[in-house]
């Protein structure tokens, strides 16, 4: 019998960041939080930037209060990176994926590699901030200039904590620089667009060793060493999907939080135009599958408004919500529209003014359409994936912080006409500390790993009601089939 281990799961996501402790054993897994951190990204005179010495203190602070591990894993949000000189030194802040230096550079990209060619390399959907357009939008910078090596977001607090350069598989294939079909660089691509790969530290897969706790870091957090880092599915999807508990292979999965990332989990990439002129994207996740999704702009946009409406109780918003008559107005919540901050409550209204809809009004009423406009993006997402990838569904999981959301579970149920099982809550940093247990033996295969979540985790099943006439009513509102 094995004795239960320790890991510590770092787990960032666009608004906080938290260190978790997960014990594992062959029927044991525990997660507690250790600490939690606000990630406050600031806008200074050059743009929008993370606060990455904020958050490595969030780390450092978060390892100290959660005592001695048998190892550490990273995950975060994806395509952002830091830049590091000759020494290794940090020149500046990461840029926020949200920053307007992106805007209009993807034609740029195309009059050298066109959409459709860019697809076939990379199956990666559009998205202006993907890394491949941030660093044409830097490319005449002087950091970029400077830059000896590119480490994305994980990778680069990985690199303070060990002192290892390393590039994570699963995070890399959201860059739109690397091949689904090889699981490598896309080196081609890169060439004629005037990308420079040599600046990426090598490839690391999940499992893989990233090193050990550096001297000075394990004085800083009181740990006795050595305390390994593994390498997990280092972009929080990936996590988050390694740790659905289905029980067979006809799922589709919803990982909810500031966005919502709807999809399926295939043995391929889908390639083709019509999954093109779809946007999905086909990232990779764990044992060499595929992420074969659609982002949707997801919770950002009711966040957004709580923080223009100060932070009201979130339960009391939700009920008054539950109150307001179903689909009375909807917006097409993968509008790239809706991307920057600022402004949500107008930007939903104005919305609905200019596609003849009911205007919302009341904080209930924008709440209300908020959630009928993500279940709805729910359903096409899931609708389209099955029927692109060929791939039948029987379950939803909707995994992440969105499963606290009882109202938006209920909806996406009834608007996919299928059942949902939503839970855990903590999906991504479950499916860091799996990854970590797996590398040290603890854990079986992937299926292993998802039996083991979903005897030990709280699930919650929505059963769908009534008729899907009424939200296919709704998307042709928006002039969606």
């Amino acid at each position: 019998m094995h004795t239960p281990h320790t890991y510590a799961a770092v787990d960032l996501g666009a608004s906080s960041g938290r260190v978790m402790v997960g014990r594992v054993g062959p029927d044991t897994l525990d997660l507690t939080e250790a600490h939690r951190f606000p990630n406050r990204p600031v806008r200074g005179p050059e743009g929008l930037r993370w606060d990455i010495l904020a958050l490595y203190a969030g780390v450092l602070d978060g390892l100290r209060a959660a005592g001695q591990v048998d190892s550490v894993g990273i995950d975060s949000w994806a395509v952002d990176y830091g830049l590091l000189d000759a020494d290794g030194a940090l020149l500046g802040n990461p840029v926020h994926y949200r920053d307007t230096r992106t805007e209009g550079v993807a034609e740029k990209v195309w009059a050298t590699v066109s959409a459709a060619e860019l697809y076939a390399a990379t199956g990666l959907q559009y998205a202006p901030f993907n890394t491949l357009y941030q660093l044409t939008a830097a490319r005449s910078t002087v950091q970029l200039g400077f830059a000896k090596q590119l480490l994305l977001v994980p990778d680069l607090l990985a690199y303070w904590l060990t002192g290892e350069a390393g590039t994570e598989l699963t995070n890399a294939s959201t860059t739109q620089l690397i091949d689904p079909g090889t699981r490598d660089w896309a080196y081609g691509l890169a060439e004629r667009l005037g990308i420079d790969l040599t600046l990426f530290a090598p490839l690391r897969r999940p499992g893989d060793p990233a090193g050990t706790l550096l001297p000075r870091v394990l004085e800083e957090t009181g740990l006795t060493g050595p305390v390994p880092v593994t390498t997990v599915g280092s972009h929080d999807t990936a996590s988050a999907v390694a740790a659905v508990p289905a029980t067979g292979e006809r799922f589709a999965y919803i990982c909810t939080g500031t966005w919502s990332l709807a999809g399926l989990e295939l043995d391929a990439p889908v390639l083709t135009e019509a999954s093109r002129a779809a946007n999905f994207t086909n990232e990779l996740g764990l044992d060499g599958t595929v992420r074969y999704l659609r982002n949707i702009m997801g919770l950002w946009l009711l966040q957004e408004c709580e923080r223009e409406w100060g932070g009201p109780d979130l339960g009391e918003l939700l009920s008054s919500a539950a109150e307001v008559a179903p689909l009375r107005s909807v917006v097409d919540a993968g509008d790239a529209a809706f991307l920057a901050p600022g402004r949500m409550p107008a930007r939903i209204a104005d919305a609905c003014r200019e596609s003849g809809q009911p205007v919302p009004a009341s904080r209930a009423e924008i709440t209300r359409c908020i959630l009928d406009s993500l279940a709805l993006a729910h359903r096409r997402a899931v609708r389209e994936a099955r029927a692109l990838a060929d791939r039948p569904v029987d379950v939803v999981h909707i995994v992440g912080g969105g499963t606290r959301n009882e109202l938006l579970c209920q909806l996406t149920a009834d608007a996919c006409g299928l059942p949902v099982v939503a839970g855990p809550a903590e999906a991504a940093a479950l499916g860091n500390v799996l990854v970590q247990a797996r590398a040290h033996g603890l854990v079986g295969d992937r299926a292993g790993m998802r039996r083991l979540v979903a005897r030990s985790q709280p699930l919650r099943r929505y059963e769908p009601r009534g008729d899907t006439a009424a939200w296919r009513a709704a998307e042709a509102r928006l002039g969606t089939p």
